[in-house]
């Protein structure tokens, strides 16, 4: 098989990598790619969004199988557009892919379908906005309706951050048009938690459960980012619980999308809390996570090739999704400054050092600048380790971590603590 990757952060570092261990594929691409995917796959140039050019690249190469990686593509119809094409593609359409697009569709599908989440309200006028806070008080959450890239999200501590935050977003315009409207919800307390999982739009079959560490600094301190670091399997998610994630959300809002005329097919991201009464979802992703799959993927025993042929051909319950016993820890190496104004184009030292400790070095943000690889981005690169114990890919991935360096680098020193805590 011919298939083509789309997008060039960690997220398709990973997906590149795991699908080139199957004897399936003959030849790999990536649009764009980076360094890293470089070494997998033949990198082209086509921007992501660039729907005619993926299609003509693919119909030109007898792509067999298309893997969508970033959110952008999803919501600007390229699913859409290959299935025209009669080209095979995973990941949702656009209409589909509107669960992660808008906040708000996406909660008023979960409150409509009695999905647990927390309470919400939508607007589009900032003093309205402004008002309901006042109200409600804080701690409180304000979201950018549309894609920010991971950063459309406030979590305010006091009345006066939540005011700001919706002055930045609706009034300065900081993320866009993403920022037309805001959704502001209440402030869920718990131990967070991600749950991806694999659908063809009846059947649905969840990823190990992994836990994100969103805030910029160790402690859960500081701005929230686009994710420093990742692990699985997150202990919070228990056989129950799991249990409980798949017959309260995952089933009923796959179900859901069918009865309103969107049937999902691809990898659904459930970003969740794990309340006292039970989980409720946080925000819906139509793709895999970032850095979330750079963990999960690594501990899926089976063919990835398989599973997306059996999603996009509705036969996902005939397939079984082995994994392994083993756990699995990222590290997110940042440039300075991250996640406001960052540098790039510093040379990256000591990536052949960190995978000769065994670990996977995914490129997330950076370029060739003649021979050398450098900075091309605020999360730079993500370094995992996999081991028998959390215990064990703690220290194989801190060890890794520790032979790359670059001008200003940061990284958290505590990822997988809640795991650590648990056991």
């Amino acid at each position: 098989m011919n298939i083509l990757v789309i997008g060039g952060g960690g997220r398709e570092h990973a997906l590149a990598w795991k699908l080139s261990q199957s004897p399936r594929v003959k030849k790999l691409y990536c649009a764009p790619g980076n360094p890293g995917i470089a070494s997998l796959a033949e990198c082209v140039a086509i921007n992501v969004t660039d729907n005619k050019s993926l299609g003509s690249f693919a119909k030109e190469h007898n792509i067999d199988l298309t893997v969508v990686g970033p959110e952008l593509p999803l919501t600007n119809g390229i699913v859409d557009y290959f299935n025209e094409l009669g080209l095979k593609i995973f990941g949702p359409n656009q209409m589909a892919a509107q669960i992660e697009g808008s906040k708000a569709f996406a909660k008023e599908l979960m409150h409509k379908y009695g999905i647990p989440t927390a309470k919400s309200e939508v607007f589009t006028d900032a003093n309205a906005a402004i008002r309901y806070i006042q109200e409600q008080g804080a701690p409180i959450v304000v979201k950018a309706d549309g894609l920010a890239a991971g950063k459309g999200v406030v979590v305010a501590m006091t009345v006066e951050e939540a005011t700001a935050a919706v002055e930045m977003i609706m009034l300065d315009k900081f993320f866009g048009n993403a920022g037309a409207q805001v959704v502001v919800e209440e402030y869920l307390r718990g131990e967070e938690a991600s749950v991806l999982a694999f659908t063809d739009g009846i059947t649905v079959k969840p990823m190990v459960a992994a836990q994100d560490h969103k805030r910029v600094f160790d402690g859960d301190q500081g701005p929230n980012t686009g994710g420093m670091g990742a692990y699985a399997p997150a202990p919070v998610v228990t056989p129950t619980l799991e249990k409980r994630v798949v017959t309260e959300i995952l089933q009923p809002v796959i179900k859901a999308m069918q009865e309103e005329g969107r049937p999902y097919t691809g990898c659904l991201y459930a970003g969740l809390m794990i309340t006292d009464t039970g989980p409720k979802v946080i925000e819906f992703n139509a793709r895999f996570g970032d850095p979330e799959t750079q963990v999960v993927l690594p501990l899926v025993a089976s063919d990835l090739v398989d599973i997306m042929e059996a999603c996009i051909e509705q036969r996902l319950k005939g397939i079984e999704v082995e994994w392994s016993n083993q756990a699995a820890v990222c590290i997110v190496l940042a440039a300075g400054g991250y996640p406001g104004e960052y540098r790039k184009g510093d040379t990256i030292h000591g990536i052949s050092q960190a995978e000769e400790k065994g670990a996977l070095v995914f490129h997330a943000g950076t370029a060739f600048n003649a021979d050398e690889v450098v900075t091309n981005g605020g999360r730079v690169l993500g370094v995992t380790a996999t081991g028998f114990s959390i215990e064990l890919a703690i220290k194989k991935a801190y060890e890794a971590a520790g032979k790359i360096h670059f001008r200003d680098m940061h990284f958290r020193n505590d990822i997988a603590c809640r795991a650590l805590n648990r056991v």
